[in-house]
This record gives C-alpha cells, sequence and structure tokens, in this order.
C-alpha cells in the first residue's frame, strides 16, 4: 500500500506491506534513533511522535500513519539537548540506548500533560525501561525540565 506522511517535517511517500511496523519503515528511512528492544511494547525504546502524541513504533502498523504527522528523535535535536542537558545536570549516567525513546515521551509528555508531581511523571514514563541507570536521577531531570521557568512541583 502506498502512504504518505509527514516525517520530521518531510513529506514521505512509501510503501507498505499491511504487516509492516512504523518501526521497520522508520529505520529504511534513516532513523536510526528509533531503537527495537522488544516488540511487545514493554520497553519503550521505539517511542516517536505521531501527531503530537507518544506512540510505541513496533507495535504500530506503518499504514495507520497515512497523512499523519511523524516526529523522531532526529526531528527534535534543539529539545533533545536542552533535556540532555539537565540529565547531564542530575549526574545520570547511561549508555544512551533507551535515551531517544525517554526523551521523545518526556516532549510528549511537556505537550499533553499538566502533570508535574512524582507520581504523575512515573506513571507517564511507566513504560520507559533503563538497564544501566538509577530512575531517580531521570525522574529529578525531567522534573527540571517540565518546571524549568516555573515553580517546582
Amino acid at each position: 500500500m502506498r502512504i504518505e506522511f509527514t516525517l520530521n517535517g518531510k513529506l514521505i511517500y512509501a510503501e507498505a506491506k499491511a504487516d509492516t511496523t512504523l518501526f521497520q519503515l522508520l529505520r529504511k528511512k534513516n532513523c536510526y534513533s528509533v531503537k527495537c528492544g522488544c516488540e511487545t511494547e514493554n520497553c519503550g525504546l521505539c517511542t516517536v511522535l505521531v501527531d503530537g502524541k507518544s506512540r510505541l513504533s513496533c507495535s504500530l502498523l506503518a499504514v495507520r500513519v497515512n497523512g499523519c504527522e511523524v516526529v523522531t528523535l532526529e526531528g527534535v535535536q534543539k529539545e533533545a539537548e536542552e533535556f540532555g542537558m539537565f540529565l547531564a545536570g542530575e549526574g545520570v549516567e547511561q549508555c544512551g540506548f533507551c535515551s531517544p525513546g525517554l526523551i521523545m515521551n518526556v516532549l510528549a509528555m511537556e505537550k499533553e500533560e499538566s502533570i508535574r508531581d512524582d507520581q504523575g511523571i512515573k506513571e507517564y514514563l511507566s513504560g520507559n525501561l533503563c538497564r544501566c541507570s538509577g530512575y531517580m536521577g531521570q525522574l529529578r531531570a525531567v522534573k527540571k525540565y517540565l518546571n524549568r521557568g516555573g515553580d517546582m512541583a
């Protein structure tokens, strides 16, 4: 099936079989920040934004984004760098493998949610797994990022 969608601000035309996942299509389109760690919606490594909402590309069929706007980490470099500074500021030592999915989810949360407290952040990010850092540093970084320019929750 021929589909068209906007990928990181650029109109894309692609052929996709009925069983092709968005993850598979994005990798073919050189979006290497999108990772796949589980293929079962459990790790968050494949998180992208579809029409501004956080979606797991490993389980979303590519044909479902026909006419949509898809954003990967490649399309939000400025925001990613800014959030990365908050992670570094909290001493969050990471290998970086899970970072793209976490960053995309934080950017989605920033747009979707007014929740800025610990519990709300933990619930929103519950599907993002990290094997090499403690989650407390991430939580502090996310809170500071979301509340920059405002009062801390």
